[in-house]
């Protein structure tokens, strides 16, 4: 089965810094694409970032390269996202995910419940 657990979000400052973390569970994260997602107030799901299976290659959304930082550790089966420099309009629900088609949409088939990022002074 399955499971995703997303922590580390809160209230944050612009310009301020926050780690995500995912406990990944029923799988072994590393021989998938795993990413991050989010979805702000009033919007649909964004892609934020990805990390591709064995390799590692790592891919970025425009509007967070070079700020954010995709990772994860294979001992541990969980993923992380280091957000550095942040701006308002990074407040969003954010989730691990499992199975995303990026196009137009984001569609995932397996999400955690999210944790919170809101940047605010």
């Amino acid at each position: 089965q399955v499971q995703l657990v997303e922590s580390g979000g809160g209230l944050v400052q612009p310009g301020g810094s926050l780690t995500l973390s995912c406990a990944a569970s029923g799988f072994t994260a590393s021989r998938y694409w795993m990413y991050w997602v989010r979805q702000a107030p009033g919007k649909g799901l964004e892609w934020v970032s990805v990390i591709k299976g064995p390799a590692g290659t790592t891919g970025y959304a425009d509007s967070v390269k070079a700020r954010f930082t995709i990772s994860r550790d294979n001992a541990k089966n969980t993923l992380y996202l280091r957000m550095n420099s942040l701006q308002y309009e990074d407040t969003a629900l954010y989730y691990c995910a499992r199975d995303c088609y990026v196009d137009d949409n984001v569609r995932c088939n397996y999400r955690g419940q999210g944790t919170q990022v809101t940047v605010s002074s």
